[in-house]
């Protein structure tokens, strides 16, 4: 333990997902009993100001710093959002401009999706040494090397025994990350090979990164569909635990409003199928624009 230290994470949302913000960083809360203070930034995409106030006062905010930026602030000058042919919200790439915002002296951030819940203090996987590599992952449970997910791997010369992580859990060494250009060559990566990029973002950091990634144990990013007894990550992975159609584990649904109803949340009752698909709908419509601007400037 060292209370001296400063644990910087950071997460993506809109207004949509902002509930599931609220259990994963009450989750964090909860469990974190080493002493550090939690930096979280969040990027978001417009949030009411309102919404922010609820999820700040639903946290201890002597215990974690909540900084806000807007995802237009994110993206460095002289680089533009990648485009995909997935339903996936447009702020799934903002994990990879990360290094480019949090402060200098930052020597590492841990992103994190919102669909997890965090159940054993969060020190535990900061102190993860990865001085040696760009970052620290989980390997796929489903796609385990990158022949499985990646199908073009041959024509871009890679080894698909090589090990795919998911890209939901991040622990990122900032220096060799942008020593490496990571988040240029990621870009770049998903637009020449947009076709095979079903994953954006994943797809792009794993041809990216490999053999340069720390593996850590699996239960770091453990899927809801598994029935592990006490993983320390649960990823809801697919349908979330705040739809009225969620499908996996129900110990981890219930895992997942333990958490929420401690936040201003409480109460609030799981919400249908036609939520899920007009959010999908505006996500495609949201990436059209990104389309054709990648495209004329191709």
């Amino acid at each position: 333990m060292n209370t001296d230290e400063k644990i910087v994470i950071a997460v993506a949302s809109d207004n949509h997902y902002l509930i599931m913000v609220a259990a994963l960083l009450k989750s964090i809360e909860v469990n974190h009993k080493s002493g550090e203070l939690i930096e979280a930034w969040i990027i978001e995409d417009n949030i009411p100001r309102k919404r922010k106030k609820k999820l700040e006062d639903s946290l201890d905010l002597t215990r974690m710093q909540i900084k806000w930026i807007n995802n237009k602030e994110v993206i460095p000058s002289g680089m533009q959002l990648p485009s995909d042919r997935t339903s996936y919200p447009l702020n799934i790439f903002m994990r990879i401009f990360i290094p480019h915002f949090i402060p200098e002296g930052t020597k590492k951030v841990l992103y994190l999706d919102v669909d997890m819940v965090v159940n054993t203090d969060i020190s535990k996987l900061w102190y993860t040494d990865i001085d040696n590599y760009v970052m620290a992952a989980a390997t796929d449970s489903i796609c385990v090397y990158i022949k499985n997910n990646v199908k073009n791997y041959k024509e871009l010369g890679l080894p698909g025994d090589s090990k795919y992580f998911n890209s939901g859990l991040l622990l990122i060494n900032i220096k060799k990350w942008l020593e490496k250009d990571v988040t240029r060559k990621v870009i770049q990566t998903i637009n020449e090979n947009r076709k095979y990029s079903f994953f954006g973002d994943q797809y792009g950091l794993n041809v990216n990164l490999v053999d340069q990634w720390y593996e850590l144990d699996p239960l770091w990013n453990y899927y809801a569909s598994g029935d592990h007894p006490a993983p320390y990550i649960v990823h809801y992975f697919h349908r979330k635990p705040f739809y009225t159609s969620y499908f996996n584990n129900p110990h981890y649904k219930e895992l997942f409003y333990n958490y929420l109803n401690q936040t201003k949340w409480k109460g609030t009752k799981p919400v249908g199928e036609l939520r899920r698909y007009i959010k999908k709908g505006i996500n495609i419509i949201e990436k059209i624009p990104v389309f054709l601007k990648n495209k004329f400037n191709a």
